[in-house]
């Protein structure tokens, strides 16, 4: 079955493990030697966590002799972006429609006080 960009960037970034990798590489590149510290993993469950968010297009890995740093790619992340403004204008537009209903009701309330 064929995963789309979207699904693929997501999945990524269900894991906690990952979204904190990438808070560390949008500092800089690192190895995973480096990437590990924080994590009370081995360096191949780190390693596996890269080739996720490398196959998510999340992450590239450079070459330098036998250092490999990882480098943040945050292309993919304009997507997510786009995505979710799609519905947060939807659900500001519904906030929107609530805080109107609810001072109407107020302003009912408060001629019902001036009456009363």
């Amino acid at each position: 079955m064929a995963v789309d960009r979207l699904s693929l960037t997501f999945g990524a970034l269900a894991d906690p493990t990952r979204r904190a990798i990438l808070a560390r590489l949008a500092k800089g590149g690192a190895s995973v030697s480096e990437l590990a510290e924080p994590f009370d993993m081995s360096l191949p469950a780190v390693s596996k966590h890269l080739k996720v968010l490398e196959r998510a297009g999340l992450v590239s890995r450079g070459k330098e002799a036998q250092w490999r740093p990882a480098a943040l790619r945050a292309g993919p992340l304009k997507e997510v972006d786009a995505w979710v403004a799609r519905y947060r204008v939807i659900w500001e537009q519904r906030l929107d429609r609530l805080d109107e209903y609810l001072k109407q009701l107020q302003e009912k309330e408060q001629r019902r006080g001036r009456k009363g």
